[in-house]
């Protein structure tokens, strides 16, 4: 136990001040709007300095959950408020308080409309996924996870493009019908352990065949929330619709919801079920990481092709979260962080051109290495950290799992490999055809380069992949000892179920 409950403030500090938001900041649309941005700013500001704080205390070595926070929530059901974190939730925490201002930051001149509700959606969301990430009860991690469905529903439907009411009602439907299926499964788990503290199921050991249903419904739910093929159609339609800032926290935080789910759920406390249907997750991510790079290359729009190039990314996590060894799982872990860094950082770079010609049409662009020189370095930077470029965060992740790949079987390897080739030849193809050659387009030759409030938004991202790419220590110091437990663990279990 700690005597200073930092995961309950840091969790709760948003909400307080979307609270605040709602309740004392008054009047119309124009003398509303600064204070809601520069509150909602600075309350994200806030928690991410107390997340700093956190990881600063946190020990590595320690192989346990830290931090811990335990109280009686609804003691008749066994139902307690619990939470911590370990080497591998610690770095979900960080990564969501460091996006979200950022967030904030880019939403000040791309929201220009319900300013107030805006800002206070996207602090409720921030509670929300922190709670999730923080939660070592399976209700609260319930709770928390279905939760963030309602800010982001709104953000989509509300402050969307012209298809932002199906978008958001595609994206509602197929999380939600995912997460019953879980909650089944959640229930269950709960009777027949006799307790919903998630660090007592992780030990609980359930016997196979049950184990088996049980994995496939959690599965079913943490991966349409991946998304994995072939449950990721929802995700182009939300991105297309989605705000610049809604756009940025649904792929750098939300789709990391399933990676982590399949991770502490799948992975932990069903270790034989995870080992059972290995093969179907294998072809499922292989699949996901052709196919969705494939689709890609035929993309016209500019956020079609960066949310496609989501779903192949998310199959290298899938891929390595099952392999079964440390590399595959420290690589998920690593592709999950960057991917974070470098589609948010992405999808802005989309909001910057947007916002100046209305447009994510591919063909509108051209030639602007010429008027926007600044913007072409960033998004090349961003591009080639996208594709794995050794330097940049993303070769890390990559590299370690297809290595976990190779170790398990050079065929899937092979495969993933090939994906790395595909995603250099469709992003390469983007920057040549929206950088260089003639400008054909007036307006988009007059477009002018970057602000310096657009500067102070993608320069952090840039620096930190440059800093993971560098120098990935002490990211991988972090998560390598509860790796490194959870991967025996899973070994031990499922070597005593071998035949």
């Amino acid at each position: 136990m700690t005597a200073f409950p930092i995961l309950s403030v840091m969790t709760f500090l948003p909400l307080l001040g979307a609270l605040g938001i709602f309740l004392f900041v008054r009047g119309p649309e124009e003398s509303s709007a600064r204070p809601a941005r520069m509150i909602a700013f600075v309350i994200s500001l806030i928690a991410f300095a107390l997340s700093v704080v956190m990881l600063a205390g946190f020990n590595p070595q320690d192989t346990g959950f830290q931090f811990v926070e335990r109280a009686a929530w609804m003691p008749q059901f066994g139902i307690s408020y619990f939470l911590g974190v370990d080497g591998i939730s610690a770095w979900f925490v960080l990564m969501s308080t460091f996006i979200a201002p950022i967030c904030i930051l880019s939403a000040f001149g791309g929201i220009t409309k319900r300013t107030k509700e805006f800002m206070i959606a996207m602090l409720i969301l921030e509670t929300m996924l922190l709670g999730m990430f923080t939660a070592l009860d399976l209700i609260l991690f319930f709770v928390f996870f279905e939760a963030v469905l309602i800010p982001m529903f709104l953000i989509v439907g509300i402050w969307g493009g012209s298809g932002r009411v199906y978008a958001a009602y595609k994206f509602f439907l197929y999380t939600f019908t995912g997460s019953v299926l879980m909650l089944i499964a959640f229930i269950t788990m709960a009777i027949h352990a006799g307790t919903t503290d998630m660090t007592v199921m992780i030990h609980n050991g359930f016997p196979m065949p049950m184990a088996g249903w049980l994995w496939l419904a959690c599965f079913l739910g943490f991966a349409v929330k991946t998304p994995m093929w072939p449950f990721h159609t929802w995700l182009p339609y939300a991105h297309v619709e989605a705000p610049t800032a809604g756009s940025v926290v649904l792929a750098s935080v939300l789709l990391k919801m399933g990676g982590y789910g399949l991770i502490r759920i799948c992975l932990q406390m069903f270790p034989q079920a995870s080992h059972y249907y290995l093969p179907l997750v294998l072809l499922m991510s292989v699949i996901a990481i052709i196919y969705a790079s494939l689709v890609a290359l035929a993309q016209s729009d500019l956020k079609k092709l960066i949310a496609y190039s989501s779903v192949a990314h998310m199959g290298y996590v899938t891929l390595g979260i099952f392999l079964g060894n440390t590399q595959g799982l420290e690589g998920a872990m690593y592709v999950m962080l960057s991917h974070t860094l470098v589609s948010g950082a992405l999808f802005l770079c989309v909001g910057v051109v947007y916002d100046r010609l209305h447009t994510r049409e591919i063909a509108r662009y051209g030639g602007l290495a010429n008027n926007m020189p600044r913007y072409a370095l960033f998004f090349l930077f961003f591009a080639f950290a996208s594709i794995g470029l050794p330097g940049t965060s993303g070769f890390i992740g990559e590299f370690l799992s297809v290595q976990g790949a190779f170790l398990h079987d050079g065929r899937v390897a092979a495969f993933a490999a090939l994906g790395t080739i595909l995603g250099a030849a469709y992003m390469l193809w983007l920057c040549r055809r929206i950088f260089y050659g003639p400008s054909v387009h007036a307006d988009a030759a007059a477009m002018t380069d970057l602000t310096p409030r657009e500067y102070m938004i993608l320069l952090p991202l840039a620096a930190l992949i440059l800093w993971m790419g560098v120098n990935p220590a002490p990211f991988k110091d972090v998560m390598a000892p509860a790796i490194t437990k959870l991967i025996a663990e899973y070994q031990e279990k499922t070597a005593e179920a071998a035949p």
